[in-house]
């Protein structure tokens, strides 16, 4: 999605994009207690038309407010040692690459320049960074060494493409994308050194916002047909291509991302008319709502 594009759909709370509508089995009561339920999650939440990165505990609690700006903070990522936040913000003029403490604080730019960059993820040993950027013009997936800046173009696509929400593998050793160029938007994974590239998604509904499973063999994606007001959460097999449903609720279901554990996803859903951010235990599919309150709520992450 173009930044002008993603701002406009941010400000509307209908990112990627319902009221009373069955079909999610969906509890009152917080699970019981696991490391999942334990770990913080970060997010976005736009609160009176404001963006912030807001963080609270996956097993329900009181949130707690991470950046405070009039611009747009999005699209946040924990850092593997679980000190840092990476997002995207706008409070530039354009969309650039920052990254706050665990605890608060004045923000930190990543990097500095008049292009867009964007949808990062630090790397599992955290001394790299993959994000996209314009600065060729097209937008292109980039790695890029913290230490010494040095950069590296991974992926070029077409012209005129898009692409979206890169993530590591647990071992660092491969990277998981979305891109339009061709066939429309598709799920695709490539070797951190550039090589190997490869679509995982099947051709007729294509994907978006993958996110790699913490055992390395698996990745989660949003499914949608074109223009559909119901998406899917799937599950992915590199090893076989099987792919496995996790949510289909009659909704638009986005932003899923595994626990550290492996054992349950969180995401965001607008099923009650709303986005609202859930958590779902893969073993049974029963699912628990974490954020209330006004404002939607989206793209959350888990701390490790």
């Amino acid at each position: 999605m173009r930044p002008r594009r993603l701002l406009a759909a941010l400000a509307a709370g209908v990112l990627a994009s319902a009221c009373g509508r069955d079909g999610a089995s969906v509890s009152a009561r917080p699970p019981e207690a696991s490391g999942a339920a334990s770990r913080d999650l970060v997010y976005e939440r736009t609160v009176r038309g404001n963006q912030d990165l807001y963080v609270i505990p996956a097993g329900g609690g009181v949130e707690r407010r991470l950046t405070d700006h009039p611009a747009t903070d999005a699209l946040p990522r924990w850092s593997r040692d679980g000190q840092w936040v990476y997002f995207t913000s706008d409070r530039s003029g354009n969309w650039q690459i920052y990254r706050v403490r665990a605890q608060g604080g004045a923000p930190e730019r990543v990097r500095t320049n008049t292009h867009t960059e964007w949808q990062v993820e630090p790397s599992p040993d955290g001394k790299r960074i993959a994000f996209l950027s314009n600065e060729e013009g097209p937008e292109h997936l980039l790695v890029m060494d913290l230490a010494t800046g040095a950069e590296r173009v991974l992926v070029r696509h077409g012209r005129s493409t898009i692409m979206g929400n890169p993530g590591w593998s647990p071992d660092g050793s491969l990277i998981v994308f979305s891109s339009n160029w061709r066939i429309g938007h598709q799920i695709y994974v490539v070797g951190s050194d550039g090589a190997g590239e490869r679509r995982l998604s099947a051709f007729r509904r294509g994907g978006c916002e993958p996110r790699f499973h913490p055992d390395g063999r698996r990745v989660v994606y949003v499914s949608r047909g074109h223009l559909s007001e119901h998406s899917r959460l799937v599950e992915h097999d590199l090893q076989t291509d099987d792919e496995k449903v996790l949510v289909d609720w009659p909704a638009l279901n986005y932003n899923p991302v595994y626990s550290p554990e492996g054992t349950e996803i969180a995401f965001s859903s607008n099923i009650t008319g709303d986005w609202v951010i859930y958590r779902e235990r893969l073993s049974d599919g029963k699912s628990w709502r974490v954020t209330f309150g006004s404002g939607t709520a989206r793209s959350p992450d888990y701390r490790p």
